[in-house]
Formats: structure tokens, sequence, C-alpha cells
């Protein structure tokens, strides 16, 4: 196969993972390993879910904020159903 590359699939860097989900409000709870602010773009992987999407409100209990730091536990509003132990992907 000259000439053609084999396309690997970026996911991004690891920021954290989802420990809970509200599926009544569509609201995952991620741990973050690195910083997260609103407007950033995610991208979350698990089982036959991958998706991307831009963070538009985060809270940290019930509170709103706009950025979140490593080591935060944050409910993130998500566009798909997620369940926990899914992996969280900074697109930067």
């Amino acid at each position: 196969m000259s000439g053609e590359k084999c396309e690997k699939v970026q996911e991004g860097k690891l920021i954290g993972k989802v420990t809970h989900y509200f599926d009544r409000v569509g609201v995952a709870i991620v741990d973050l390993l690195e910083i997260l602010d609103i407007g950033d773009t995610i991208r979350i992987i698990g089982g036959e879910v991958d998706f991307t999407q831009e963070v538009e409100s985060m809270e940290v209990n019930h509170e709103k904020i706009k950025s979140a730091k490593k080591g935060d536990s944050v409910g993130i509003k998500v566009a798909e159903k997620v369940k926990d132990g899914y992996q969280v992907y900074s697109t930067k």
C-alpha cells in the first residue's frame, strides 16, 4: 500500500473520567485530571459511544463555573448518554 497512510483516530489528551451520569438531566459527573474551561471541546469515548462536543455549562456543587482545575469533580451537560468509566479527552 504505497502512498496510503493508515489513518489513526486521535482521541486527544485524556483529561478525565465519567464517574456518574444523571439520565433525567443529561449531566455527566467528570473527575478531572487537567484544567477544563467553558468553550473547550471535549471527546467522550466508551462502549459504543464516541462523540465530540463543546462544553457549554459546568457546575461544581450546583454552582455554575467557567473553569475547573485538576482534581475537581464537575457536572457537564452532555449530548449523549454516557456511563461510569467513560474517558473524557480534550481536543485542543
